[in-house]
């Protein structure tokens, strides 16, 4: 267990301190290089949140999770309300943030955590009866569609998306039958594509997506443009800071494209390296998550698993195009204050379930230890003194 802690917090920092670097890079083409200075006020914050999340035993964990939940329905709600005095604002389509004085906050990041631990409690509290269609379907679906329809409503597709892999992926490892699930996963896919091909925006991003070439100078630009950076960076990059296509040429080259700048200025060698960082974390998180000390604890360290590992995913398939575009940030890397302190917390809360598996393990060796100790034979007992 000490093993795995240690190599998933290599890997966070190593990824974090990657983040910074670019995003200093980044801030080369500007006045002051804001992101980075933003960005390392994120991080710190951030990081005290994961000290926080990783010290918080499991009873707490449950107490806050449905305040936590119906906390964050609120604020998914009020996002979606023209709110006084410039408080929410439609940006690039979307009623997704909060616009703060000096920043903006993204309340689906801290619904992502607030659905990890509802359901973690939720598959812990009733696990034998997720057979049963009310326990194992109707409930969960009222848990996951609720978050989702609101998320979905903004429009943020690519994390309602995300949500619902994550949620069914936790239902089905607790214990709920496949046959229950398949249904409102089909009605679901299902609705997903209908709103698609009425959303002539979408539908764009997927022609440009299957078409490239031709719409180059339209929608596929950013994604045509991201593919030049990654293939002009070669194996060892052009150098730090001597990117191009941040320039102009990759308007979100700081954010959502991130990862293409990292190819053209370190080279596909360094690209390889992310991949196989958040592959250590997937691994880690598995790990961490099979060792833990109860149901609630293996649930929660799955849940951050899946959201930190496909979101990273989503995110290098996009860069790629292998994907259509999501707008999902890169863990740890991208620039974004919501996403890094959602991403730090998941990690913090790995290392909550870490810490208590590891408590158990030794208490567990202490008792056989105390079980299997000779016994000293008491010498007045023999001739009953």
């Amino acid at each position: 267990m000490k093993f795995a802690v240690t190599t998933l917090a290599f890997c966070v920092a190593a990824l974090l301190g990657l983040g910074l670097v670019m995003l200093y890079s980044s801030s080369m083409t500007q006045v002051g290089a804001q992101y980075l200075k933003s960005q390392l006020i994120w991080s710190v914050m951030g990081l005290v949140l994961c000290v926080v999340a990783a010290s918080a035993d499991g009873p707490t964990l449950k107490k806050v999770a449905w305040p936590m939940f119906g906390a964050a329905l609120v604020l998914l709600v009020l996002v979606l309300l023209p709110l006084p005095h410039g408080l929410t604002k439609k940006i690039n389509g979307a009623h997704r943030w909060f616009i703060l004085p000096g920043m903006r906050l993204q309340p689906s990041e801290m619904g992502k955590l607030a659905l990890v631990l509802v359901l973690a409690w939720y598959c812990d509290r009733f696990q034998r009866h997720l057979n049963q269609f009310k326990w194992g379907l109707m409930v969960p679906v009222l848990i996951l569609g609720s978050m989702l329809a609101l998320i979905f409503r903004e429009p943020d597709r690519g994390t309602t998306v995300l949500l619902a892999v994550v949620g069914v992926s936790m239902l089905l490892i607790a214990g709920v039958p496949l046959r229950l699930l398949i249904p409102p996963g089909l009605i679901a896919i299902a609705g997903l594509a209908f709103s698609i091909l009425h959303d002539p925006m979408r539908m764009r991003r997927i022609f440009s997506w299957l078409d490239m070439e031709n719409h180059k100078e339209g929608v596929g630009y950013q994604a045509y443009q991201a593919m030049i950076a990654l293939g002009s960076g070669g194996w060892t990059g052009l150098g730090l800071g001597n990117g191009r296509q941040k320039l102009g040429f990759v308007p979100e080259h700081h954010t959502d494209f991130i990862f293409s700048i990292i190819g053209e200025e370190l080279g596909l060698v360094a690209t390889l390296l992310v991949v196989l960082a958040f592959v250590v974390i997937l691994v880690c998180g598995i790990y961490i998550a099979l060792h833990a000390e109860d149901l609630f604890g293996t649930m929660v360290a799955t849940g951050v698993t899946l959201l930190i590992s496909l979101q990273a995913w989503i995110n290098i398939g996009v860069v790629t195009s292998a994907l259509p575009n999501k707008g999902l940030p890169l863990p740890f890397i991208s620039y974004g204050g919501s996403n890094l302190l959602a991403m730090l917390a998941c990690v913090g809360l790995l290392f909550g379930v870490a810490r208590r598996a590891a408590r158990q393990e030794v208490s567990a060796e202490e008792v056989f230890v105390e079980e299997t100790r000779p016994r000293q034979r008491n010498p007045f007992a023999a001739s009953g003194a």
